[in-house]
């Protein structure tokens, strides 16, 4: 699981990224690892003796994964903000003030 984002730039950087991120990239990632814990859910539950031991491995591995995706990831990229941006003023004479347009003329 940790060679997967160093394997995903060899497809890449489009499709790595498209295939990593967003709601889409959170599902895969989130499947594939509870895919790759199969066999520890296994083991607890052998251990165990009952099924509750892999339910609470699934929700502390859920509990940890919503936490790195929608808190911690988040930190470390933050979306766009919402704000519209103001275009910057351009120079041809359109842009230029009634008054400014003006003072030109006599």
């Amino acid at each position: 699981m940790g060679l997967a984002p160093h394997v995903m730039h060899h497809i890449g950087f489009l499709a790595g990224a498209a295939i990593l991120t967003g709601f889409l990239g959170n599902a895969v990632l989130y499947g594939l690892g509870m895919l790759l814990s199969i066999p520890l859910l296994g083991r607890l539950r052998r251990r165990f003796g009952t099924w509750k031991a892999p339910m609470l491995g699934v929700a502390v591995f859920s509990g940890f994964f919503a936490i790195s995706a929608f808190v911690i990831g988040p930190l470390f990229n933050p979306a766009a903000s919402d704000e519209p941006t103001v275009p910057a003023p351009t120079a041809d004479a359109s842009a230029t003030s009634p008054e400014e347009h003006a003072g030109h003329h006599e």
